[in-house]
């Protein structure tokens, strides 16, 4: 089953049609998948995606950041194709996070780049393992605060999440970004939604745990500081008011970078993917002194 729309622009097409390697690791008994672009055994980045999400999200953008470098990008437990658990922590899906940056073929000191909830998972990294990352790049996380796929599960609006499609395309015509995102590219948009279903008894659901994600209580972050370097990215258009970034600063550290990304809604990544390869090459570059 082919889930690429042919009419989409040429370096879409190109980054999906680039080698890609799959594996798992165990971590704490649940089996981790991941996704691997570029060189093995060379210094690389660990891709981190939000809640309700999983690797795939990343397909398009991974490939250019594998440039002289290895990524790697995880399914978190309870999404995607990694293994569920009876209930999900900040802290055990950081240490998956640092599993499969050693598992996927990262030489060295990881750099962290997460999404709305992963970009919280990678901060809460940097809180335990700041001497085991080279840095931590985030992307429009409310690291003091629920995420909007938070409140979403917690409030078990989950109708159109937990049902059944008799057909994919059935499926694909009830995927919703949270919070809702009208400058999504669709060519972006049916990828990502047609890689987030899996086959299922009777049709197809989706590859989260509906059941479980968001219904445990996560612990705060409040009085923490970030244990590396940060370079955090506010979208302009997307859910980080100037207040919540006011209250964030000081968990990141005086010498943190704090960009906007412009016209980009919360899932930059649907949006403006273009400039969130920019933005993390050049965090990158300077980080390592080019």
């Amino acid at each position: 089953m082919s889930i690429v729309n042919e009419s989409a622009p040429k370096w879409f097409l190109d980054a999906l049609a680039a080698p890609v390697e799959t594996g798992h690791v165990d971590v704490a008994g649940a089996t981790i998948a991941y996704r691997a672009w570029g060189e093995e055994n060379t210094p690389g980045i660990v891709l981190v995606h939000g809640g309700m999400a999983h690797s795939r999200w990343w397909d398009h953008v991974a490939p250019q950041l594998a440039v002289g470098r290895r990524v790697v990008a995880l399914d978190l437990s309870g999404h995607g194709d990694s293994g569920r658990r009876d209930d999900y922590t900040l802290e055990t899906w950081s240490d998956e996070v640092l599993a499969v940056a050693e598992a996927g073929g990262i030489a060295g000191r990881p750099t962290l780049v997460g999404h709305s909830m992963g970009g919280i998972v990678s901060y809460v990294a940097s809180t335990r393992f700041g001497d085991r990352l080279d840095g931590v790049v985030i992307l429009d996380s409310p690291v003091r605060d629920l995420t909007p796929e938070e409140v979403e599960m917690r409030d078990h609006r989950r109708s159109s999440t937990s049902r059944i499609y008799p057909t994919i395309d059935a499926a694909v015509a009830r995927f919703r970004l949270v919070p809702p995102q009208d400058t999504a590219e669709p060519y972006v948009f049916d990828y990502i939604a047609r890689a987030s279903l899996k086959e299922v008894d009777g049709g197809w659901g989706w590859k989260f745990d509906t059941e479980r994600i968001g219904r445990s209580g996560r612990s705060g972050v409040d009085g923490t500081a970030a244990g590396c370097r940060i370079a955090y990215f506010r979208s302009e258009n997307g859910i980080i008011t100037d207040d919540l970034l006011d209250r964030m600063r000081p968990m990141f550290g005086p010498d943190a970078l704090v960009v906007e990304l412009p016209a980009a809604g919360h899932h930059p990544v649907f949006d403006q993917p273009l400039a969130v390869v920019t933005a993390v090459r050049t965090v990158l570059a300077t980080w390592s002194g080019r």
